[in-house]
């Protein structure tokens, strides 16, 4: 017998440490950007999700300053009771407007959206297919839902054929379920054959453009729109958090579905509604998503510049002592794969050192340790420069 019921947590976290594993938090200085201060350094941030460079624009401040004043700094309770606000459904309203839906709901996280939008669709009698690579709240969701789940090979759209030929008949509904944009690999769902298999086999796909939403499209509007996919049925879930520079989550889509989530989505109806300094910073965001398109263009200009130097730079130095290799990617996430844990954290630290901020993800998260680096349209020609030199050097490293 141990002498605690809770000896063996210590014993996880020696674990985790002996792995590579442990994971801890360092606190950023003042505003979020394209540069930043972390703990007392100046860092080229190449970690942040903020796409468009709006979590710091002055006009969302002012937003989410005047919504506090207005209505204080909480919504007080769920949507049902006493934390609906006007600001809510104008936030609802314009997210359908940028996705072309009838209508919207908005959550109070990402994760919660499809974890409360996926428990709704489906329980027990039913199935969800999901990529292997979907994002933690989507295998959550699942979990939850009490429905039969089964993983297809990541974009394997073939495999996920075979999974519906073989277990569609045996349920009442099913449910597949995809990133838009993969977050730890930057690769786009073959959506277009995912819409057509569902088509064929009765199912109801959900969509999260968690990574798409404001970077995707000519209207911002996400991967949807980027594949020519919109108007076809279907259930897209987002987030505020990322490219809109706020917090929350949303669901967008046909009246009726929207209407049946504020009824029966347990994480929309059971939590406090999102604050009203997050909701109205949202709604700026919206509103610049589709008055300034070139702040897309700009973002996009960076992925490909980028994209060309690391081409280059990588050519050039291949060799024995190469140990980062880029995978594959279609969006502002760009992966380089290291050959373990240990080489990918070393990287990150050197990259620091000399002034570049870059994650080092490692498993579970992904099923290979890698460098993660994300764009944003604020970055500069200099900050991308910078970066292709530091990766020189590191990939050069003896």
């Amino acid at each position: 017998m141990s002498s605690s019921p809770y000896e063996w947590i210590e014993n996880s976290l020696i674990a985790l440490h002996r792995a590579h594993r442990y994971r801890s938090v360092a606190a950023l200085e003042g505003m979020a950007g394209a540069t930043i201060q972390r703990q007392g350094q100046r860092l080229v941030n190449f970690a942040s999700n903020d796409y468009l460079g709006l979590a710091s624009d002055p006009r969302l401040a002012e937003a989410a300053i005047a919504a506090i004043r207005t209505y204080g700094t909480g919504s007080t309770g769920s949507r049902l009771l006493s934390g609906h606000r006007e600001l809510h459904q104008q936030l609802e309203r314009a997210i359908a407007a940028l996705k072309g839906s009838e209508d919207a709901l908005v959550f109070s996280s990402g994760y919660l959206a499809n974890l409360g939008t996926i428990a709704a669709l489906v329980g027990t009698p039913d199935l969800i297919l999901g990529d292997q690579y979907n994002h933690s709240s989507l295998r959550s969701g699942a979990q939850v839902s009490g429905a039969k789940v089964l993983d297809y090979r990541h974009r394997d759209v073939a495999h996920l054929r075979d999974l519906l030929e073989t277990h569609r008949d045996r349920h009442r509904r099913c449910l597949i379920t995809t990133d838009s944009v993969f977050s730890m690999d930057g690769d786009l769902c073959p959506l277009t054959a995912i819409l057509n298999l569902a088509d064929t086999y009765e199912a109801m796909v959900l969509v999260d453009e968690a990574h798409g939403t404001g970077v995707f499209g000519e209207r911002g509007s996400g991967v949807v729109e980027h594949l020519g996919c919109s108007g076809r049925p279907l259930v897209p879930v987002g987030t505020l958090s990322k490219a809109l520079g706020s917090l929350g989550g949303y669901v967008a889509g046909s009246q009726p579905l929207i209407d049946f989530l504020r009824n029966r989505a347990p994480g929309w109806i059971y939590t406090t509604a999102l604050s009203p300094a997050d909701t109205a910073a949202a709604l700026a965001a919206v509103q610049v998503v589709q008055q300034e398109p070139q702040r897309r263009q700009a973002l996009w200009a960076n992925v490909n510049y980028l994209n060309q130097s690391l081409n280059q730079a990588l050519e050039v130095s291949s060799g024995p002592r190469s140990h980062l290799k880029q995978l594959p990617s279609e969006s502002p996430i760009m992966c380089l794969e290291g050959a373990s844990a240990v080489s990918v954290m070393e990287a990150s630290r050197q990259l620091q050192e000399l002034g570049l901020w870059v994650s080092a993800v490692r498993p579970p998260t992904v099923p290979t340790s890698r460098l993660r680096i994300t764009l944003m349209a604020t970055h500069q020609t200099t900050h991308l420069d910078r970066l292709v030199t530091g990766l020189q050097s590191i990939k050069d490293a003896p």
